[in-house]
């Protein structure tokens, strides 16, 4: 890390949920070459530790801590590790997040519907609540959601993913207005189509990989390091003035889908 690069993150208490893999742990990695202190939160404790061990090996400071999102006692016992280890929270990415079932709503058992809610919004409401808190009372801080751009396209058949991701855009923009007296910032990145283990199995086909490369007007589809570079961004002293805003990182693929939706047929 050079002083010209630098984020001015070196040293912050950075939580990451969701950090054990994909686009959760591209962040941790860009938050380890920083010098940052990271918790990285997450129920696949295996793939955590690894996480840490790698962020350790790259000279930072990190711990892996089990954290399921959508339980408030779960996050509360969280906060506690963090807090007994590096101190109270002065970067909150929220991240952690399913992809649920797919379908028609009509045909969404209630179920799933509740389940996907749990993590992908609830999941964002406690971590900032219970995280926020120790901001508010520092009167600093900074949390950066990791959204997408179904929150603001629709997908049929994509589940109430989008609408979970809708809310949670939201979320961003009221907590914006809500947290700027106490010196809080709240901010959204909206990823397109991102390459991570979660969806590998789709790139593994080459046809399928092709076409998905082809369809985002930039020519490629994005990698976790994308998305880990506009959260820097976003959580820095370089954004002081940013609040309650939306970052679309996905190569134009909103608004190229956009413009092939209005083109005369």
């Amino acid at each position: 890390m050079t002083q010209e690069n630098a984020f001015g993150l070196a040293g912050q208490v950075c939580v990451v949920t969701g950090g054990a893999s994909g686009i959760g742990r591209g962040i941790v990695e860009a938050l380890a070459r920083e010098g940052a202190r990271i918790a990285v939160l997450d129920v696949a404790d295996r793939r955590a530790n690894d996480c840490v061990r790698d962020a350790i090996a790259a000279g930072a400071e990190a711990i892996a801590v089990h954290c399921d999102t959508s339980d408030p006692e779960s996050v509360a016992s969280a906060r506690s590790a963090v807090v007994d280890q590096f101190g109270p929270a002065e970067v909150l990415v929220n991240n952690a997040g399913i992809i649920g079932k797919g379908g028609p709503l009509m045909d969404l058992p209630v179920q799933d519907w509740d389940r996907l809610m749990s993590v992908n919004l609830r999941g964002y409401f406690l971590c900032t609540q219970v995280f926020g808190r120790d901001m508010i009372t520092r009167g600093s801080g900074s949390i950066v959601n990791v959204v997408s751009i179904t929150a603001e396209t629709a997908l049929p058949n994509a589940g109430n993913y989008g609408i979970a991701k809708a809310g949670a855009a939201m979320m961003t923009k009221l907590l914006g207005a809500e947290l700027a007296r106490h010196g809080v910032r709240c901010n959204a990145v909206h990823p397109g189509i991102i390459q991570t283990p979660l969806n590998q199995v789709s790139f593994d086909d080459p046809q399928i990989a092709a076409h998905r490369n082809a369809s985002v007007p930039t020519g490629r589809v994005g990698q976790p390091g994308d998305i880990a570079q506009a959260v820097l961004f976003l959580a820095s002293p370089r954004a002081a003035y940013v609040n309650g805003a939306e970052l679309l990182v996905d190569g134009a693929l909103r608004h190229g889908l956009l413009s092939l939706a209005s083109r005369p047929q």
